[in-house]
């Protein structure tokens, strides 16, 4: 547990990153206001679907796939959380997420659901594959664009959803880190909410207009005193400044040009976001993390975002 509460993310200050970026005349125009033209076309949610199946086919491969090991110090809530807790993925691609989970905590239950019937495939594949009953018996993945419909009456039902509010709580501090998550025996109408919701590069797929009902649903999912736990593109990492000016869908919002689509938060507009959701923001700020390209030598800046959002206690 020592070693899971440990994690490093300041190899270098956003705010620095910020100032060089702004001040280079060649990547002004990432700062510049969107301009919408009609030689954007407007793209469906089932296009979008496409996308990303298409691009888990292209990368279903052993190479490619890295369990995100990370996220175990990096949200060692799901290392101590007790039995049966309940972990519901959104997005969960081909399992990069769920594998290191299961792997973490033999306790968890994670229920995982992606806009691709042919990703979840791959995905169970790959927790088979791994040859450990229990983690098989542990996942259960569902399909579900979060995007665009809500989550199954099975996971949380109109009733239990129904009992939940968006007042703020009257606290001002969020209860200790790790002891929110409470046992809760499960109806006969729906499991009764999830304790844990991760949304790890999963939010930055979804369109800016469609994220704030996104959102909500994920928080009538959440049991009362549940966590999400967040991880996405942060403003002016790399991959963003190597976008072309073609490539703009919005203000911080490209399209690569497989068809999926990124945007890249700053911290307000998460929390803008979160908060307006009902949320109770516990942490939220920029991972800045060096890394060396293995085949040309040199040092690339990623900026990700961290954040921890609570839902209140009725």
């Amino acid at each position: 547990m020592g070693e899971a509460a440990e994690y490093f993310s300041k190899d270098f200050d956003w705010e620095e990153l910020r100032i060089r970026v702004e001040n280079d005349p060649l990547l002004q125009y990432h700062l510049l206001p969107f301009q919408p033209c009609d030689s954007i076309p407007s793209v469906s949610a089932e296009a979008d679907s496409d996308a990303w199946s298409r691009f888990h086919l292209r990368h279903s491969s052993g190479k490619f796939f890295k369990e995100r090991r990370y996220l175990l110090k990096e949200f060692p809530e799901l290392v101590s959380c007790k039995k049966n807790c309940k972990v519901l993925e959104v997005g969960c691609g081909n399992g990069s997420t769920a594998l290191p989970i299961l792997r973490g905590n033999e306790n968890i239950v994670i229920y995982a659901c992606d806009c691709s019937t042919e990703t979840l495939e791959r995905a169970k594949e790959i927790i088979n594959d791994v040859g450990i009953a229990s983690l098989k018996d542990r996942f259960c993945p569902f399909y579900c664009d979060f995007s665009t419909s809500k989550f199954p009456t099975w996971l949380a039902c109109n009733s239990c959803r129904g009992n939940t509010s968006l007042q703020q709580p009257s606290f001002t501090t969020p209860e200790k880190e790790g002891s929110q998550a409470t046992e809760s025996e499960e109806s006969e109408c729906c499991i009764g909410g999830v304790d844990f919701l991760t949304l790890i590069f999963t939010l930055s797929a979804v369109p800016l207009q469609r994220m704030p009902a996104s959102i909500r649903e994920c928080y009538m999912a959440l049991k009362p005193g549940g966590l999400l736990l967040f991880r996405d593109y942060g403003l002016y990492d790399m991959t963003m400044l190597r976008f072309g000016q073609d490539q703009r869908v919005g203000f911080k919002e490209y399209v690569r040009l497989d068809g999926t689509r990124s945007y890249f938060f700053c911290l307000n507009t998460l929390r803008d976001l979160f908060v307006t959701a009902g949320f109770v923001e516990l942490e939220l700020e920029y991972c800045c993390v060096k890394s060396l390209n293995r085949r040309n030598g040199k040092s690339m800046e990623r900026v990700w975002v961290h954040g921890k959002f609570q839902k209140p206690v009725s």
